[in-house]
């Protein structure tokens, strides 16, 4: 039978897109910050108003033109749908599961460091580093942005100014002394559109 005549099957959800999708640890939740929540937010709005109906609509118009099996348009267009549908599930789970904290809020104990505390410390080198705590969406090693679920951060998690914290890590322990805590707004760059 011909190509061109048989039904397309739907693409099952991959079971593996799950585990992928949910690197948090079974029973917790997913904190993030209001930075982080309005991009992934831009970027499930995008794909749902803009992206996707403008592929929808080249998808439309190339299964008009004929011959399916060898319509380019139609094939890439088929093919960017199914990635379009499988970010915004990805996007939706995770916004379902948001727990939106402000780093910046007035807290009780400010001197302990949370989720959203942006943290200096010394190594036994003694180079010193910053990073900022933050949800599994927002990571950016570049910025010093670390997920409150790394090694690191659980190092870090409910120590004080002062204290030194053993972090075990694939290259294996090492002990950071805690030099400074702060809990400030933590920028996050915009959803690059496109």
């Amino acid at each position: 039978m011909n190509k061109a005549f048989t039904k397309e099957a739907e693409p099952v959800d991959d079971p593996g897109e799950e585990a992928v999708a949910n690197p948090l640890p079974a029973g917790s939740r997913n904190y993030i910050t209001p930075g982080g929540h309005a991009r992934l937010m831009d970027e499930f709005l995008w794909l749902m108003n803009k992206e996707r109906p403008q592929v929808t609509a080249t998808v439309s118009w190339a299964a008009g033109n004929g011959d399916r099996s060898e319509n380019g348009d139609y094939i890439y267009g088929k093919k960017r749908l199914r990635e379009i549908d499988r970010r915004i599930r990805f996007l939706t789970r995770r916004l379902d599961m948001a727990e939106v904290v402000d780093p910046a809020a007035p807290r009780e104990d400010a001197e302990r460091i949370f989720f959203g505390a942006t943290v200096a410390f010394a190594n036994q080198a003694g180079e010193e580093k910053t990073v900022s705590i933050v949800g599994v969406d927002e990571i950016d090693t570049s910025k010093g942005y670390i997920s409150w679920i790394s090694p690191m951060a659980r190092a870090l998690i409910k120590a004080r100014e002062g204290d030194v914290v053993t972090l075990h890590a694939p290259g294996g322990v090492e002990e950071l002394e805690i030099l400074d805590v702060k809990y400030r707004t933590i920028p996050m760059e915009p959803f690059a559109q496109g």
